[in-house]
């Protein structure tokens, strides 16, 4: 067998960044995992991208994972409260000593105002995965996430249920014919949008060099967890928010973020941030910028732009698939998670980060998904302070990728899949129901947090793989 060799392009093509990963993963990949094939590599090299913290502790891929977090830089050094700020949680007796370890860390900081932990909540990268945080006049890129404004969005459409099971093979060639999947995804030819055309992109450095390549991946998905699915919409009475009259209908219910250009800004700023304050090394990766200095307003603005990119990415996908089925949707229902806002929290200005969080404010619209075959919920807001007005943003991983590799077998995921009625297009093992916690869980503990007012089930799912 022929000697490994990975080129820099077959890098950027999943998805690595413009930094010096990108040398650092060829050199061990090829050192030490010269007999693989380049297939499986890249497949390993995606893996430590998608989940870094993994792989951290690993004697050979740890030097990988470490080469994703910004190099330590001298600046003001910060310590951390001996008391950190008083935090709820929502669902603790199925919450991991990981999460809640990352939680109690983050109260800590010195610009920490409040905090919340969701029941969906387990180990993340900076925040914990259901992790929120309220600070004072600063923003911190990690709290926000790798993928900014990861999001979803539901169109609801006038079309009989039934259809779903009759025309099958019609809304499963939607899927493919509109979608496309994977960390270094991109269309040849680029799809024609406003956002691009946004001032934004050559008024900060930055963003000039991410344009071409955000261009090409406009209306496409990511791997991991983010999907594009066919199911039911069902409300049971009239809710003057949603409003939605009683019945079953067909809907498109979708889940990405902001492609390689949300990855490249996180890990720019936070660079940056970690060059002007020192903390200690077990949160140093929660460096802050403040909203008074020119770096800080340059994140913020990256990050609403990386935000509404997100969204574009949306309504590609759905005005696509839409104009295909030759429908226009009754209704449309989106938010964003992994992203951070201005709000009012208890009479205070402060900078809301929510990564992986639903926003829940007072009869704002969400929708929290359960896995590929348990059912999602369109949910309304009751803007309870104890929770940052925030809601979980999915039913939560019980395994991590690697653990549900290892311990789920193909016969026992398939026969899931069968008995929910649910057909898959891509996915894998790591994504197998079971790696989840079971949503109605979730849903109960946040119940004093959102009021359900409909319900997604799965039917056709489109994902990676």
């Amino acid at each position: 067998m022929a000697k490994l060799q990975i080129r820099g392009k077959d890098l950027r093509k999943i998805g690595y960044p413009e930094t010096p990963v990108v040398s650092v993963a060829i050199g061990v990949m090829e050192q030490y995992y010269k007999r693989h094939s380049l297939e499986a590599a890249l497949q390993i090299l995606k893996d430590i991208m998608l989940t870094p913290a993994d792989y951290l502790e690993d004697p050979v891929l740890g030097k990988v994972a470490k080469a994703f977090l910004p190099e330590k830089e001298e600046g003001v050094e910060y310590s951390l409260n001996r008391d950190g700020v008083p935090f709820s949680i929502f669902g603790a007796g199925d919450i991991g000593e990981g999460a809640l370890h990352q939680m109690y860390l983050a109260a800590k900081l010195p610009v920490a105002v409040a905090g919340a932990l969701m029941p969906d909540a387990h180990s993340g990268y900076g925040l914990p995965i259901g992790g929120v945080l309220a600070t004072d006049n600063a923003v911190i890129p990690y709290g926000v996430g790798v993928d900014i404004g990861c999001r979803m969005c539901l169109s609801v459409f006038d079309i009989p249920a039934g259809d779903l099971d009759r025309k099958e093979s019609l809304f499963t060639r939607e899927l493919e014919a509109a979608t496309l999947f994977g960390s270094g995804a991109q269309f040849k030819e680029a799809e024609d949008h406003p956002i691009m055309d946004r001032k934004t992109f050559q008024e900060i450095r930055l963003l000039r060099s991410l344009h071409a390549r955000a261009w090409k991946q406009l209306g496409t998905s990511g791997s991991g967890n983010h999907f594009v699915e066919f199911g039911w919409v069902e409300v049971n009475q009239w809710d003057p928010v949603l409003k939605l009259d009683p019945g079953c209908y067909v809907g498109l219910l979708s889940h990405s973020g902001s492609r390689s250009l949300g990855a490249n800004i996180a890990n720019y700023y936070t660079r940056l941030a970690r060059s002007k304050r020192r903390l200690p090394q077990e949160v140093n990766h929660l460096a802050w910028l403040s909203l008074d200095e020119e770096e800080g307003m340059e994140y913020w603005t990256a990050m609403n732009l990386a935000g509404d990119y997100a969204s574009a990415c949306h309504e590609v996908i759905h005005t696509r698939i839409a104009s295909s089925l030759g429908r226009k949707p009754m209704r449309t229902v989106e938010n964003h998670h992994n992203f951070a806002w201005r709000e009012i929290h208890e009479g205070k200005a402060v900078i809301v980060h929510r990564k992986g969080a639903t926003p829940a404010g007072k009869d704002v619209l969400g929708i929290i998904p359960g896995s590929m075959t348990a059912p999602g919920f369109i949910v309304k807001g009751r803007g309870v302070p104890a929770s940052i007005s925030s809601a979980a943003h999915g039913a939560g991983r019980r395994m991590s990728r690697s653990q549900a590799m290892a311990s789920i077998s193909e016969h026992a995921f398939k026969e899931e899949l069968a008995k929910s009625g649910v057909r898959l297009i891509g996915g894998g093992l790591d994504e197998a129901p079971f790696a989840y916690k079971d949503i109605e869980t979730v849903m109960r503990a946040q119940q004093g947090l959102v009021d359900v007012v409909g319900t997604f089930r799965p039917r056709i799912v489109r994902m990676d793989g």
